[in-house]
């Protein structure tokens, strides 16, 4: 089936105004920065909306971006992306969240809508990564994605997208997780409202996801020892994102704003060499935490 124009302009609406929602309800938490904002045209067609809080008091840094693009991709490119021709728009928002307190977890979330040819698919999903985990905490988390792919039909499966999120953030040249999971789909093909009504439903539950943790965890005591295992962590999230992430690589290799894409970075990171934490010290417990399980179904 064509894409029309109306389903792009309905996904790219809903984006832009989920953008503004979710940043209104991270401000409010942060308590002392707003969102600096740049929107900004790109040269192959289309336009994109970026906004980052730097130096907060809940966040170190937080970025949430709303693009809206079209044009062509290179041949080599396209060959790898779902559809016919070199024509394609892409349109969704994407977030990073980077907490000062190391108690408290980096979030990622994006959802999107793509067009190539007569292909047309939603991407998209949220994952949790903790320094120093809380049971109760991954175990909301996992609920919250659960309870909304349980109000939607097939093809909408939480197992078949938990199982996706692990899979997808893992660092094989570590051999290891990124974080403690949480949704992950894409090429999510099918009837356009049905889909459609699945990923506003994700995307109205995200500060539901999150928001709770940081609120429970942001005025915890931290150290310094705390704050180093931190930023050798965040290292992990650096080198998934610059080698293994394919929006990453779709926003590089289809002309997209550079400041933009790479605003999932931390702002402080650490690669000390050859770090191990302490055996049984409580960054040890990460390790425990990093295996997947059935946490949906754990009681807290």
């Amino acid at each position: 089936m064509q894409p029309t124009d109306q389903e792009r302009t309905r996904a790219a609406g809903y984006f832009k105004e989920l953008q503004d929602r979710i940043c209104v309800g991270l401000a409010e938490a942060d308590g002392k920065n707003t969102f600096r904002e740049d929107v900004w045209q790109r040269a192959g067609g289309g336009w994109g909306r970026s906004r980052i809080l730097a130096d907060g008091g809940v966040f170190e840094k937080a970025g949430v971006n709303f693009s809206e693009v079209h044009g062509q991709m290179a041949p080599e490119f396209a060959r790898q992306i779902p559809g016919e021709g070199l024509d394609f728009t892409a349109t969704g928002i994407s977030l990073v969240l980077h907490p000062r307190n190391p108690l408290v977890p980096t979030v990622h979330a994006n959802f999107r809508f793509l067009t190539k040819g007569e292909k047309e698919w939603f991407g998209g999903g949220s994952d949790l990564t903790p320094y120093y985990p809380f049971r109760e905490d991954v175990i909301h988390f996992h609920k919250t994605w659960h309870k909304v792919c349980a109000r939607h039909a097939a093809p909408v499966d939480y197992e078949r997208f938990k199982k996706a999120c692990d899979s997808y953030f893992f660092l094989p040249h570590r051999n290891e997780p990124r974080g403690v999971g949480g949704i992950f789909f894409d090429n999510l093909e099918g009837d356009f409202q049905t889909l459609f009504a699945f990923v506003q439903d994700a995307g109205n539950s995200f500060l539901d996801a999150y928001l709770p943790i940081a609120r429970r965890r942001k005025d915890l005591p931290y150290t310094d020892k705390h704050k180093t295992f931190q930023e050798n962590r965040r290292g992990r999230y650096v080198e998934f994102n610059l080698i293994h992430d394919r929006g990453t690589a779709f926003g590089l290799k289809t002309g997209g704003r550079t400041e933009s894409i790479l605003m999932s970075l931390p702002p402080v990171v650490r690669w000390q060499y050859d770090y191990q934490p302490e055996p049984g010290s409580a960054e040890a417990v990460l390790d425990e935490f990093l295996k997947p399980r059935d946490w949906a179904n754990e009681m807290p």
